[in-house]
C-alpha cells in the first residue's frame, strides 16, 4: 500500500516541476546548478523491511557444565602426552656412510716400520710428559712467588694489598691472526650460486 501511495506521489511531481523546470531552462541556464532545484529520479524508496533481532536460545545450564568437563579431560590427556621431539639431523650418520663394505683396509707394514713407528710414540709421549711437568712447576713457582710477595705487601700497606687482590681485565689486551690454509684472493668475486632449499619443517 504504502509503495503505491509513493509512486503516485512521484508522478504528480514529475508533471508538476517539468514546465517550470523547461522555463528557467531556457531563460536562465545558471539556475540548473542550483541546488534547489532536485530531480525526480533521485528519489528512490525501498520497501519496509519487518525484521527483529534473533531470539537467543536458552542454554542448559548443566549441558554447559557437561561440555566444560569434556574440555578439561581433553586438556589432561593431552598435557600426559609427551611432545614430539625434533630430529637433529646433523648427529644422524648418513645410511650410505654405514656400509662396511666402504672400509678402507689398511696398509700392511713391514716389521721394522711397525718397531720404528712404536718407538717413535714411545718417544713422543715421554717428551709430551716431560713438558708438562716442567709447565706444571712453572706454575706452582709462579704461584708459591705470588703468594710471598702478597704477604710481604700486606705487612707494609692494607691499601696496595687489597688493590692487587683486585682482578685486571685490561691485564691481557691480546689479538692475534695467524697464516690460514687458504688465504684469501685480493680481488675475487663470489658468484651468487643458486641452491634448492630440502630443510624439512616440522609441526607439532
Amino acid at each position: 500500500m504504502s509503495l503505491t501511495v509513493l509512486r503516485c506521489f512521484c508522478r504528480v511531481l514529475s508533471q508538476q516541476t517539468a514546465p517550470s523546470r523547461s522555463f528557467l531552462l531556457e531563460e536562465h541556464h545558471h539556475v540548473v546548478q542550483s541546488p534547489w532545484i532536485v530531480p525526480v529520479m533521485t528519489l528512490k524508496t525501498s520497501a519496509p523491511l519487518s525484521a527483529e533481532p534473533k531470539k537467543k536460545k536458552k542454554v542448559d545450564p548443566r549441558r554447559d557444565l557437561i561440555m566444560k568437563e569434556r574440555l578439561k579431560k581433553k586438556l589432561k590427556k593431552m598435557e600426559k602426552v609427551p611432545p614430539e621431539l625434533i630430529p637433529i639431523e646433523d648427529f644422524i650418520t648418513p645410511a650410505k656412510c654405514l656400509d662396511e663394505t666402504r672400509e678402507r683396509s689398511a696398509p700392511r707394514l713391514s716389521f721394522d716400520e711397525s718397531e720404528r713407528r712404536a718407538l717413535l710414540l714411545k718417544e713422543w709421549s715421554r717428551y709430551k710428559q716431560e713438558q708438562h711437568m716442567a709447565q706444571v712447576r712453572a706454575v706452582e713457582l709462579a704461584l708459591e712467588a705470588q703468594r710471598e710477595a702478597l704477604e710481604e705487601l700486606k705487612l707494609e700497606s692494607e691499601e696496595l694489598y687489597l688493590a692487587a687482590l683486585k682482578p685486571d681485565n685490561f691485564l691481557f689486551p691480546f689479538t692475534h691472526e695467524g697464516p690460514t690454509y687458504t688465504p684469501p684472493k685480493a680481488n675475487y668475486e663470489a658468484p651468487d650460486g643458486k641452491y634448492n632449499d630440502i630443510t624439512k619443517v616440522y609441526t607439532q
